[in-house]
């Protein structure tokens, strides 16, 4: 995963804050920056992918609800499939 300058910069506070605000304790920038790479690539990948199976079950349903819907104003024929 990669971030920009101004993401990285967001999420590396939100780790900081998440270390002194529930673990008490004080997380340097670059450690912080260490373990945001460390989740970015080791961890990532596991919610890119879930994010991915979430957008395509999303776009299933859509479909399947759209070729309900195109089936519906089918005209009938004499023509059988």
């Amino acid at each position: 995963m990669k971030f920009s300058a101004e993401e990285k910069d967001i999420l590396v506070k939100k780790i900081q804050l998440y270390f002194d605000q529930e673990l008490g304790q004080d997380l340097g920038s670059f450690d912080a920056q260490f373990l945001l790479d460390f989740f970015a690539e080791q961890i990532g990948p596991y919610f890119y992918n879930r994010a991915l199976f979430d957008a395509n079950t999303v776009l299933q349903e859509k479909m399947d609800a759209m070729s309900d819907a195109l089936y519906e104003i089918e005209k009938p024929t004499e023509f059988i499939r």
